[in-house]
């Protein structure tokens, strides 16, 4: 989660189930017998993002997350990598969209860059 919250440069808010035995029927097919065995450990996470962890993960019982967020750490965040600002290059990447019918399968003979150019 921390390398989504750096890669993103947002906060992430993770949430995963805690689970012991006891929270399943007791015919349910689990191998476990014993109601305290942990059957999911949770491991839910509040990431900032620069990767930092402002709460949790706890992997021991089941719990409620907190954090205060400033939203300014994300502007913050962009300073050194922004992946739709100053790192978007529109002389080397581009976006089509194509909004005709299209069929499953198409042959293009030519270079890559004629498919984007068809006139049909």
């Amino acid at each position: 989660m921390q390398h989504v919250a750096m890669e993103g440069r947002c906060f992430v808010l993770s949430c995963n189930q805690f689970a012991r035995r006891r929270d399943f029927p007791v015919d349910y097919a689990i191998p476990a017998t014993d109601p305290g065995t942990i059957l999911c450990n949770g491991g839910s996470c509040i990431v900032g993002p620069l990767g930092d962890i402002l709460a949790g993960p706890d992997y021991e019982r089941e719990c409620i997350l907190t954090a205060e967020l400033d939203m300014r750490e994300i502007a913050r965040g962009k300073y050194d990598f922004d992946v739709v600002g100053h790192y978007a290059r529109p002389d080397v990447f581009r976006l089509i969209v194509n909004e005709r019918a299209q069929t499953p399968v198409v042959s293009v003979a030519g270079s890559a860059d004629d498919s984007f150019n068809d006139k049909d």
